[in-house]
């Protein structure tokens, strides 16, 4: 899952960041609200941490333009104002759910979890591609009955993947949407984790290489 965190509390957006990412989320960050909307402009996110208050573009026109885009992401206010007409304002916005500050990072990733579990219209809540179940929102998946012992990277591959059907899907975009901005462009994560994965799934393999383009999920016969 990749999350576009926006604070301009340099210090405490590095201690929420470092905290997703334990957890296995990818994490951008954004400063301020010009620098937000700029990123949800070129990159795809299921989750938009905002803190509300930000300087510049304010953190409610934020939260208009994510929502507005062809894919919203989930957005997930963060604020130190917890009355509750602050909290109605934002949710009338069009935010999702609502914490203020300060918070437990238990409870953020809990409340992270729950929004993903939220139906979407532009995703299936699980996703079947011959003998393998995909689900996205309890973070599961098995072939043939068979629970696979995924990484959390080897997970969002197979997501990914499974996602874009038969269709061919680049490293660039893997690594674009399953890492995120801190990932080397030069790294062979994605090739190492495609190799892990594969050997997790087993036979008959579904992961092709399509050399020079990316890779694709393909249907044994």
């Amino acid at each position: 899952m990749r999350i576009l965190l926006v604070e301009d509390d340099r210090d405490l957006a590095a201690v929420v960041a470092r905290g997703l990412r334990r957890d296995g989320f990818a994490v951008d960050l954004a400063g301020d609200g010009e620098q937000a909307i700029e990123l949800l402009d070129v990159n795809q996110y299921d989750v938009l941490l905002l803190d509300r208050q930000l300087p510049g573009v304010h953190g409610d026109d934020v939260c208009r333009h994510a929502i507005a885009l062809p894919t919203p992401p989930r957005v997930l206010m963060l604020t130190a104002a917890g009355n509750l007409d602050e909290r109605v304002e934002g949710l009338e916005i069009g935010a999702d759910d609502y914490l203020p500050k300060p918070f437990a990072m238990s409870e953020l990733v809990a409340r992270i979890r729950a929004l993903a579990r939220r139906p979407s219209a532009i995703q299936q809540p699980v996703l079947a591609i011959a003998d393998i179940e995909i689900d996205s929102a309890r973070h599961r998946a098995s072939r043939a009955g068979r629970e696979l012992r995924l990484t959390r990277k080897e997970f969002g591959v197979l997501e990914v993947l499974a996602t874009a059907a038969d269709s061919v899907v680049s490293a660039e975009y893997l690594l674009e949407h399953v890492w995120d901005e801190q990932a080397d462009p030069f790294t062979n994560a994605v090739r190492i984790t495609i190799m892990t994965l594969r050997r997790k799934l087993g036979d008959p393999p579904v992961i092709e290489t399509v050399v020079g383009v990316g890779y694709r999920m393909s249907v044994p016969t």
